[in-house]
């Protein structure tokens, strides 16, 4: 039997068994298809990530067709395969013979998973040929979106929110990217809100008209909001915590600030020397934990650790490897980092926390424990201006506050808050 696509799927179990049986990050494990054909990656890639997109709905249509759950310990990645097979058949629309002929495959060469090779391909065969019929009459947004965020979100934003969440989720995010330049332009682009633009076009970014001149950068549209929310920083010090991949420092530097990146992580802080060297701006980059670091500015951004749940639909694993103990740890964490930046900022200068999570513990309640424990500083509202026109981005306390289903094609879901430090 010809391996048709099967270097491919193997890469692409490997990856999704690293997911939900280890918890490991999706990102973390995708140099395994660097040895593949460009073809082969972008199939595994798609493959794995429109799994855990759909995983809850995914695995609704699997439980119509068998008895009980297979337990790992005996299974090994049979459970795995079953679900790269029915998102091959069912989201990728590839044909029966070679979606079941391939689980078949990889069940053969797995240990465990080879004595369960039968009902590998009888479920399989019966999702050919009954899941569309299954899958329709799903509520595929509840069932993909686990019990802890739906009923967080719920609780939080409403149940009506929650769904709008739950839906954008469903599909992939679009690449927004930021022109150094003012007046600048992008033939392959439909232009959104101040420099930043949204790719109308496919491929390799790095092959794209004006990438590697450095006229330009990929950030998320919302994730370019908070640098803009300090204001004209030209000649200005600005000390920005956490930079990396370095989107805000470029930012920062592209505005004319004087740029002091902290970064904690050697190798993402070599990215964002990387990033400024292409896009020939300059950043003073210091490795260190942001909690350690003595130094002063008029103006201080931090972009916080977080549960990163306002990212999932760039990544969907995350639903699934973290926990609602995540938003208590990362929180904790992210707290330490404000009093360290609010010990930064000089009399009279601006501090902003960014987050990229839709929990509030990480966002709004963290700046409501800051500001009740913090009286030299205040809260200066983000004004319609400030976020280019755009009304329902501001909270009712003067926070930015955006969703993944807001503007045209989506956004990441950002908090951020300004405050002024009184003299």
């Amino acid at each position: 039997m010809k391996d048709t696509g099967l270097p491919a799927r193997k890469a692409a179990l490997a990856i999704l068994s690293g997911v939900l049986q280890k918890r490991r990050p999706l990102d973390a494990q995708l140099e395994q298809l660097s040895g593949l054909e460009v073809r082969d990656a972008g199939f595994a890639r798609a493959l794995v990530s429109q799994t855990l997109r759909h995983m809850g709905a995914l695995d609704a249509v699997l439980r119509k067709f068998m008895a009980k759950p297979l337990a790992p310990h005996k299974a090994g990645s049979a459970t795995e395969i079953l679900l790269l097979g029915t998102c091959e058949l069912l989201i990728l629309k590839v044909p029966a013979h070679a979606a079941v002929d391939a689980a078949n495959q990889l069940a053969t060469k797995d240990a465990k998973a080879v004595h369960f090779k039968p009902l590998i391909n009888a479920v399989l065969r019966k999702v050919a040929a009954q899941g569309e019929l299954v899958l329709s009459g799903l509520d595929r947004e509840r069932l993909s979106t686990p019990d802890w965020l739906w009923t967080r979100w719920s609780a939080q934003y409403g149940a009506g929110t929650a769904r709008q969440i739950a839906r954008a989720h469903q599909s992939e995010a679009p690449i927004d990217i930021v022109l150094k330049a003012e007046g600048a332009t992008h033939p392959q682009s439909a232009a959104l809100f101040g420099m930043v633009r949204r790719l109308s076009a496919e491929g390799r970014i790095d092959t794209m008209a004006g990438f590697a001149q450095g006229h330009w950068w990929v950030q998320d549209a919302a994730a370019s909001l908070p640098a803009t929310l300090l204001g004209d920083v030209r000649g200005q010090r600005v000390i920005d915590l956490c930079a990396a991949p370095g989107g805000k420092t470029m930012q920062l530097a592209a505005m004319g600030a004087q740029v002091t990146a902290v970064e904690i992580d050697a190798a993402r802080a070599e990215r964002i020397r990387e990033n400024l060297a292409r896009t020939r701006l300059e950043a003073e980059i210091v490795e260190a934990d942001a909690r350690d670091v003595e130094i002063t500015a008029p103006f201080v951004l931090i972009d916080a650790p977080c549960t990163a749940t306002g990212t999932i639909r760039r990544h969907p694993d995350l639903p699934w490897i973290k926990g609602a103990a995540d938003v208590t740890v990362s929180a904790g964490a992210a707290y330490e980092i404000l009093l360290s930046g609010a010990a930064m900022v000089e009399p009279g200068g601006i501090l902003v926390f960014a987050v990229c999570s839709l929990e509030r513990e990480e966002g709004e309640e963290q700046i409501a424990a800051f500001l009740s424990s913090n009286p030299d500083f205040a809260r200066l509202p983000v004004t319609k201006d400030d976020v280019f026109g755009h009304q329902d981005w501001i909270t009712p306390d003067g926070d930015l506050r955006t969703l993944p289903f807001m503007l045209d094609g989506g956004m990441d879901g950002f908090y951020a808050a300004r405050l002024h430090k009184h003299l």
